[in-house]
């Protein structure tokens, strides 16, 4: 009983969570005079990569690397190929040429960087602390990059597509703020209460650790980029969207990667550099290309995503 219970209040809080961070977020980038992109981007995109964080650190600490990277590798495959895939479908996803270049490029080599290292070496304190440096020169540049005019007139017209995120002078950033925090709140205690509910069902059912930790796990623990992709898909915000799963894969690597070999240095699995870290740069290198064709993820390429993700399910499940 507790485990569904924790399964359906997870929901419910995912879903409030991610209305709130969206709405908040969209003022944030209202006052700063920088676009739903970047704060997609960073505090959207970081913030609910959240879950990833606690679960795959708290993995490594217990033993349990196959759990652990493969939260990181999972949820990466799950952005791409279910997320993006499935708010595609809501909204075609429009991508500025200049962040395609920027933001899609660095996932791809983060990607394949994680790849290489693992097959070479071990991932320990020196190859997580040169992570965690990348991540913050990336967070630097990515704001430095911003042009605070050009950008305010793209985020003002993003935003008077939906009256209800349109600017109105009366919400001050401290309340902006404090309404992501709140959402970001929500989303992140919600991933957790349906992490634990799915992880206890799957293992009644006897699953391997590294398989729950690609599926179960990572799809548990990217529900909150879930909730807040399809929320702005919603809302016409197709930049959040975007900047949000980017964003994420980006940190989930360079971030809970890098901090999960400082903490617990060790070696990726041997089963998850024969097959799912070809996945994730794979549907990386695809999405990238589905992008730069027409600077847009139509419905039909949005369900291409959905559909990649279905058979990658059917060929790991046991």
């Amino acid at each position: 009983m507790g485990m569904w219970l924790s399964l359906v209040a997870g929901l419910v809080l995912l879903v409030l969570g991610g209305e709130f961070l969206v709405r908040g977020t969209v003022r944030v980038a209202e006052r700063l005079g920088v676009s739903p992109l970047v704060i997609g981007l960073t505090l959207v995109g970081f913030g609910t990569s959240t879950p990833e964080l606690v679960t795959s650190v708290q993995a490594a600490l217990k033993g349990a690397p196959g759990i652990a990277y493969g939260n990181v590798v999972g949820s990466n495959i799950a952005n791409i190929l279910l997320i993006m895939g499935g708010a595609a479908l809501i909204t075609p996803i429009a991508v500025a040429s200049a962040a395609l270049k920027r933001d899609g490029a660095v996932m791809v080599v983060v990607a394949l960087g994680f790849a290489a290292l693992g097959l070479l070496m071990p991932l320990g304190v020196a190859v997580g602390a040169a992570f965690v440096t990348a991540l913050a020169f990336y967070i630097y540049m990515a704001f430095r990059q911003e042009s605070r005019g050009a950008v305010r007139e793209k985020a003002d017209a993003a935003q008077s597509a939906d009256p209800a995120l349109a600017p109105d002078g009366t919400t001050s950033l401290p309340v902006s703020l404090l309404t992501a925090l709140g959402g970001l709140a929500l989303v992140v205690y919600g991933g957790y209460l349906l992490v634990e509910g799915a992880t206890t069902l799957a293992r009644s059912f006897g699953i391997s650790e590294t398989v729950i930790g690609l599926t179960v796990v990572a799809i548990g623990t990217s529900l909150p980029e879930l909730v807040t992709s399809v929320m702005a898909a919603i809302r016409k915000q197709a930049d959040m969207a975007f900047g949000n799963i980017i964003g994420s894969n980006i940190y989930n690597i360079l971030g809970i990667a890098g901090v999960t070999a400082m903490v617990s240095p060790g070696n990726v699995p041997s089963e998850i550099l024969s097959f799912d870290n070809l996945v994730m740069i794979a549907a990386s290198l695809a999405v990238v290309g589905l992008a730069w064709t027409g600077l847009r993820i139509s419905r039909r390429e949005g369900a291409l995503l959905l559909a990649g993700y279905g058979i990658y399910l059917w060929a790991l499940w046991p």
